[in-house]
Order: C-alpha cells, then sequence, then structure tokens
C-alpha cells in the first residue's frame, strides 16, 4: 500500500493513531494535517498521515511543545525537505551541464581551457619588452 495515499477513514486513523477523531478534525482545522476529500467531503488520511498524526502527539505530550510550536516544527521540516530535493535537482543540472561541457570541449577546436580545469599544458614562449619611458621602442 502506497503510505501516501489517502484511503483511511477518520475513525481508523483516528485509532492507528491512539486519538479520538475530534482531535483529527481539530488538527485539519489548524493545518498540522491535510487529510484527502472523499467524493462526500468526508476526511480521507493516508499512513503517512498517522505516522505524522503520532509525531505530533509525541512533540506535544512527551517534549511539551505547544501545537503552535509543533506545527512550526512540521512546517519547517517540510521546508527542509523541499530545498533538500531542489539542491539534489540543482547538483543532478551541474553534474550534466559539466559533462556536457567537457564533451564540448573535446570536439573544440579552440578549447576553452578556462571553464573547466584542464590538465594541457602549452609549449609556448613569450616575449615581453617593455617600453622607453620616452613612448618609443628600444
Amino acid at each position: 500500500m502506497d503510505v501516501h495515499a489517502k484511503v483511511l477513514l477518520i475513525s481508523v486513523a483516528a485509532q492507528l493513531a491512539g486519538m479520538h477523531p475530534q482531535t483529527l478534525r481539530q488538527y485539519d482545522r489548524m493545518g498540522l494535517v491535510e487529510p484527502g476529500r472523499s467524493a462526500g467531503g468526508g476526511r480521507r488520511y493516508s499512513l503517512r498521515d498517522v505516522e505524522l498524526l503520532r509525531e505530533i502527539q509525541r512533540l506535544s505530550q512527551e517534549e511539551g511543545v505547544s501545537l503552535a510550536g509543533v506545527k512550526r516544527i512540521i512546517d519547517l521540516e517540510q521546508l527542509v525537505l523541499e530545498l533538500r530535493e531542489r539542491l539534489e535537482h540543482t547538483q543532478q543540472q551541474l553534474a550534466y551541464a559539466e559533462r556536457r561541457l567537457a564533451q564540448l570541449e573535446t570536439i573544440s577546436a579552440f578549447p576553452r581551457t578556462d571553464l573547466l580545469p584542464s590538465t594541457r599544458t602549452s609549449t609556448a614562449l613569450v616575449v615581453w619588452r617593455p617600453r622607453s619611458s620616452e613612448g618609443g621602442t628600444r
């Protein structure tokens, strides 16, 4: 069973979480948990929602966190999860771009060694002559 599937009736979810159904309704109104809705408007919970309800209960009863504090914790944990996913996606895009640039560099007639670290060495010799202070050349 998909842990995110919103299929559990409120009575079943409440029993699994060890709570009264009215508590689940209150948590829904407070935005602590977001159940799905059936065609008739009844609340439907997932197994993930039940885990969240248990965590809410643990934080509020065992840790003494207020429900407002619990909501803040849940919101921040969700934000961290979303940011981690975005970071992972961005890292994948960067890795792809680096691989693609390396591929393009190998087929280019004039590779850009300043864009990626390169092991290529040059044997070019540059002669430099300073200009004289009178504006002429020596």
